[in-house]
């Protein structure tokens, strides 16, 4: 019988922070890959998916879910029954950790992209004196999270162990380093450190290797 469960994945997309949760919680899917053309998801994707045809999208049954932090928040609280990477509904911890899945997105992706669109469709002026203009509120972004993690003292944003806030943030943050926006010629060790630590996972390694994400790949 195949996986009632099916993940629609566009490469280098956010499709990976489902991927590593659902390897997490030693869930059986079916992918739906799709390569990027042209840096975005190719029309016939788009209809495959239905909606407004963005990854990751998720079919759980008759449930169709999308945005990557409402389909983590689904998965949660439908099949962590101990509640391992999030706590359950009315624990203060539970809040704490939605804070990082809320300012993965909301935060650092919106700084992030405010860059990448600047790359991508600024006609007029100079793209680097843009970039100069509004790198700020990623730097500081950055020097945030360098900042929770030292006084953290461990590997993780939240606690001593892995959970949904690095499963989300980790995208999000390597997106940025990977494509240098706003932060060439810095360096943050100790996010350097939670991303090695990330990657060293079992539930992530098997992530990648069942849907070949790979962030090198234009995006």
């Amino acid at each position: 019988m195949a996986p009632k469960i099916k993940l629609y994945f566009l490469q280098a997309s956010r499709s990976i922070r489902v991927s590593w949760l659902l390897e997490a919680l030693d869930l059986e899917y079916d992918v739906i890959f799709s390569p990027r053309v042209n840096k975005v998801a190719p029309a016939e994707f788009k209809e495959k998916v239905g909606g407004l045809g963005k990854s990751p999208t998720l079919i759980d049954g008759d449930l169709t879910i999308t945005e990557s932090g409402n389909i983590i928040e689904y998965l949660c609280d439908t099949y962590d029954k101990g509640h391992k990477y999030l706590p359950a509904s009315g624990d203060p911890k539970r809040y704490q950790v939605l804070q990082w899945v809320h300012a993965s997105e909301g935060i650092f992706m919106t700084h992030a992209l405010a860059i990448t669109y600047a790359r991508w469709f600024q006609k007029d002026g100079s793209v680097e004196t843009t970039e100069e203009g509004i790198k700020g509120n990623v730097l500081k972004d950055m020097d945030y999270l360098q900042d929770c993690l030292e006084k953290n003292g461990g590997n993780w944003l939240c606690g001593k162990n892995l959970s949904v806030a690095d499963m989300m943030l980790h995208f999000s943050v390597t997106f940025i380093l990977a494509r240098e926006l706003g932060t060439k010629g810095r360096q943050w060790s100790l996010v350097n450190h939670w991303i090695e630590d990330c990657e060293k996972e079992e539930s992530y390694k098997k992530a990648v290797e069942k849907t070949g994400y790979d962030l090198s790949q234009p995006g």
